[in-house]
């Protein structure tokens, strides 16, 4: 594969796009579905990275049915789908052959609707590209069944509740690609089991090798990091697995080890706050307080 240019390409309407990928002009301004064996894609584009203003939703599978998840790992064979938010950097592979569909949704087409507000509650759009969501036959023909319905409506004279109609599909779409995601997360839960392992001796390791003290707090974007996932789904699948977000995690193991320098050590409170990586013990003082609702001073002199 090729060298991506530096500069990515943006593309601020469907209409920009449907020409870039050679297609015929959208039904809809604002909203296109595309089948993805009508694009024919300029072999300088695939150079580039680009940038969308607008939402993307992509149902593919490869040409044998399979597709990777992770490391190698495996859910159903059968499809995945992807989800983007308007201005992330993306690229196109060279190198895969998918046939499916994509979903483009300007901003502008639900600018007046509740689905401007609450699409952002969907973490999928932030994901990366292999934390895919895979699907079962049963899920494959209901996605693409909302899809289709999607088209036949785009493909209807437009009248006054057109763009309801179709908004009504969109959250539909996602609310079930949203309970996919939650199967998966259970399907997977042997492989996110190890995960949590691994991001429990992430955080052991930070504060026992005293990196807290270089590089400060330890981040969300710190673990996702060294797991190979992105922010968003670390957070989704720990929420899912233990009912807490990967924030909640980190403050758990700041606590755990907090009462182990108060309880074992003559540090006062600031030096505690120092060593874990707090820039300033009043945040560590206040953080302490609302999770074992004592003072840390008030906990330390507790066991003298």
């Amino acid at each position: 594969m090729e060298k991506k240019d530096s500069a990515p390409l943006k593309i601020s309407s469907i209409s920009e796009l449907h020409n870039l990928l050679r297609l015929p002009k959208p039904l809809h301004p604002l909203i296109s579905l595309v089948d993805n064996t009508k694009m024919s894609v300029n072999k300088d584009m695939l150079k580039r990275n680009f940038i969308l203003d607008f939402y993307k939703i992509s149902y593919k599978f490869s040409e044998n049915g399979k597709m990777g998840y992770g490391q190698g790992y495996y859910d159903f064979n059968e499809g995945g789908m992807m989800f983007t938010a308007p201005n992330q950097i993306l690229s196109t592979d060279e190198e895969a052959e998918y046939h499916g569909y994509t979903l483009l949704i300007h901003p502008d087409f639900i600018r007046n609707y509740p689905l401007v507000k609450s699409i952002k509650k969907y973490g999928f759009f932030s994901y990366d590209t292999n934390e895919a969501l895979h699907l079962s036959d049963k899920e494959k023909t209901l996605i693409v069944g909302l899809l289709a319905n999607i088209q036949g409506e785009l493909e209807t004279a437009i009248d006054e509740i057109s763009q309801d109609v179709v908004i009504s599909y969109v959250e539909v779409l996602l609310n079930y690609s949203n309970r996919f995601y939650k199967r998966q997360f259970i399907t997977r839960k042997t492989v996110n089991s190890n995960l949590l392992s691994k991001m429990e001796s992430l955080l052991e390791d930070y504060f026992n090798k005293q990196e807290a003290l270089n590089n400060g707090l330890p981040t969300v974007e710190f673990l996702a990091s060294e797991l190979n996932l992105s922010p968003h789904y670390l957070s989704d699948m720990l929420r899912n697995l233990t009912g807490q977000n990967a924030q909640q995690h980190i403050h758990e193991k700041l606590i755990e080890k907090a009462k182990e320098y108060l309880t074992t050590t003559n540090y006062s409170v600031a030096e505690i706050a120092y060593y874990l990586g707090f820039e300033h013990s009043q945040s560590f003082n206040k953080l302490f307080k609302k999770k074992m609702n004592v003072t840390p001073l008030s906990y330390k002199q507790s066991f003298n």
